[in-house]
């Protein structure tokens, strides 16, 4: 077989393949590097992106916890999801194939647990050992998913997947972070005063931790300082947001006291109950039942995983370890092997499953890019010492009082800039971003895209249709019918080709309009 034959069966592999073989290839590739994964993390910039990713993963991590405890009534709250991510973050850190990916939980999980808590009440069951088994079939089927490298099947999926995906995330973080802020004038317990000031706060964030970013590509000051500056600018803008806080309520009193952040006091449940779940007081019946959910969850997690990874293995960051040029399969059957063993873990203590989050691991690549002087991206900082740090730092405000302490006098307005932040900062590069603001844009002096050789009408039905696939996702999310939405991202990929099949886009206009 010639050389070319062999880059291009690499490149182009079956959906399955024999046992281990992916993960062992995975790890093959990735392990040798070990040693400056370590190494090439010891910088001032990954101390930026760590401080960083620390408050944009430990905020979602609490508001998660908190809608967790309300859905499951006690049983799964935010002692549980903090516990959640710092453990199964470090170890995914630890051992997977891409580092540079963040673990969370996701509106979609949180979705798909409150529809098993109906369940249970319909079942008659408890929820916590049907939680259980649910995650242990689950694990099993990705288990054996990546044991025969079925991720292999993301191969299928698109630039036009990809970015409806990526968009529908950054959506959810800004207009969650707007809601929050909205419900400051709209709640009875607060006032007008609070209300304002919580949008003074979360919006001096957010501009702080924009302009602040932005300074690599000015001129000003010197080279070393706009790069330092920048690299911390999200973790300035949270500083800045609360001490304006801080500031309003020395001066104001009590009527400038806005919300904090709110962590657990003591290492425990929420409910109190023991962490290992009594899972035999499930009904031999019902652990066999807890398979036709464990499918659903499947799809859920097996599709969050891999286009995450997907969106990170991005040829644009140009990163080398451990993979082959041009491919973006590599390192994805070892890291769903490592998600499939958190899985079960997590089932058997009751903690929430975890998958990579879209928004928090792309801004993670993103505090870890280096540019040019003409801010073009040139490469990315790939180690596992952010990843580690950033989990140890969550886990700390677990177990120990004087870090907790001080993150309770964070206000949630701050979390909620950032939140901003995080949603908006994933759009640039996001190919759909740019052709829907294209569509305001006077095209005669606008500058041409990549897309420019394609008809305009073409462009702009393209670009409906994405919009419309983004609508019926947020629809399907937010509607009693929730648990399907894994369903509406599944369909996604046939729906690119029915349009190229059918010859709604045609076929060379495709290839350029969703072109990798």
């Amino acid at each position: 077989m010639s050389a070319a034959a062999v880059a291009n069966d690499d490149n182009d592999p079956p959906i399955f393949e024999s046992f281990l073989k992916g993960i062992r290839r995975d790890y093959k590739m990735r392990l040798p590097l070990y040693k400056s994964d370590v190494a090439d993390g010891l910088n001032t910039q990954c101390l930026a992106a760590t401080c960083f990713l620390f408050f944009a993963c430990l905020a979602p991590a609490v508001g998660f916890g908190a809608l967790f405890g309300s859905v499951t009534n006690g049983a799964i709250g935010t002692m549980e999801m903090v516990s959640s991510t710092a453990m199964c973050g470090f170890i995914y850190a630890l051992t997977s194939a891409q580092p540079l990916t963040i673990i969370g939980s996701t509106g979609p999980v949180l979705a798909f647990v409150a529809t098993l808590v109906k369940l249970a009440e319909k079942m008659n069951v408890p929820f916590l050992p049907l939680y259980a088994w649910t995650g242990i079939w689950t694990s099993g089927i990705l288990l054996a998913s990546s044991v025969t490298s079925a991720s292999n099947l993301v191969k299928y999926l698109t630039r036009f997947t990809d970015e409806i995906f990526s968009t529908l995330i950054s959506f959810i973080f800004v207009v969650e972070a707007a809601q929050n802020i909205g419900r400051s004038f709209t709640n009875p317990a607060s006032s007008f005063t609070k209300g304002l000031l919580t949008l003074i706060v979360a919006v001096s964030t957010y501009f702080t931790a924009s302009t602040l970013r932005g300074l690599r590509n000015t001129v000003y000051l010197s080279k070393g300082i706009r790069n330092n500056v920048s690299n911390f600018g999200p973790t300035l803008g949270v500083v800045a947001g609360a001490m304006i806080a801080r500031w309003a309520k020395l001066s104001q009193g009590a009527e400038a006291v806005l919300p904090a952040l709110t962590i657990p006091q003591t290492f425990a449940t929420t409910s109190g109950r023991p962490w290992l779940i009594p899972i035999f007081d499930l009904p031999v019946w019902a652990r066999w039942a807890a398979f036709l959910p464990a499918l659903m969850a499947t799809v859920l997690l097996f599709l969050d995983q891999n286009i995450t990874v997907r969106l990170v293995n991005n040829p644009g960051y140009k990163m080398e370890k451990g993979r082959r040029k041009g491919n973006m399969l590599d390192g994805m059957h070892a890291d769903m092997f490592i998600i499939s063993i958190l899985t079960f873990l997590t089932s058997l203590v009751g903690l929430p499953w975890l998958v990579a989050a879209t928004v928090r691991s792309i801004s993670h690549v993103r505090a870890l890019s280096i540019f040019d002087s003409a801010g073009k991206l040139k490469s990315t900082i790939e180690q596992r010492i952010t990843g580690l740090s950033i989990h140890s730092l969550i886990g700390a405000c677990v177990l120990f009082d004087k870090p907790r302490a001080v993150l309770t006098q964070i206000p949630t307005p701050v979390l909620m800039g950032l939140f901003m932040f995080l949603g908006t900062s994933a759009l640039p590069g996001n190919e759909m971003w740019e052709r829907i603001k294209e569509l305001f844009k006077d095209s005669k002096i606008a500058p041409k895209e990549r897309w420019g050789a394609v008809p305009k009408k073409c462009t702009v039905l393209f670009t409906a249709i994405q919009i419309a696939c983004l609508g019926a996702m947020v629809y399907v999310k937010e509607s009693p019918i929730g648990v399907l939405f894994p369903v509406v991202i599944a369909l996604l990929a046939p729906l690119r080709f029915a349009l190229e099949k059918t010859g709604v886009i045609s076929k060379e206009n495709m290839d350029i309009l969703d072109e990798d």
